[in-house]
Order: C-alpha cells, then structure tokens, then sequence
C-alpha cells in the first residue's frame, strides 16, 4: 500500500527535476513531463507535478503535515483505483 508521507517526501525532492511517477509496489521515478514510463509493462498509479503541489512550503515538514495536501494525494490515487495510507 502506497504512503502519503512518503510520497509527499519524493514530490518535495523531485522538485526541480521534472514530475514524479509513482507505481502501486511503491516505487517512484523522476520524469520528463509529458513521459509516462512502464515498469514491468504497467504504467504509473500517478504522476504528480511537484511544484504546484509543494513549491509553495516553505519546509518539508509543512508540506508533510499540511491536510489539504495529503487529501489532495490521497484523492489522486484513491480516484485512480489505488490504495494509500496516511502515515
């Protein structure tokens, strides 16, 4: 089962770099926009974008505990078909 923490944590270190794709097994990958990588054959659960997501926290630590954040994630993968947990 997917985190919402974790995932939180990659959008904030992907940041810069392009979007993060993220799988159901929990493995994530920085990618060009507009790439939708597979991995096994499977394409991502979701790809996020990080800079509208987190750009605006000053720390990570806000973006981590901030609500509206994580049920925006949560929403994304759960409205995908996918599960997550909150940490």
């Amino acid at each position: 089962m997917l985190s919402t923490k974790k995932i939180i944590k990659e959008i904030w270190d992907a940041q810069g770099y392009g979007n993060l794709a993220v799988w159901d097994d929990g493995t994530t990958r920085i990618v060009e926009p507009g790439n939708v990588p597979l991995i096994n054959g499977l394409p991502p659960r979701a790809v996020f974008k990080p800079l509208p997501l987190v750009g605006g926290f000053p720390m990570l630590d806000h973006a981590l505990y901030n609500s509206s954040l994580q049920e925006k994630i949560e929403g994304v993968i759960r409205n995908s078909g996918g599960e997550i947990s909150r940490d």
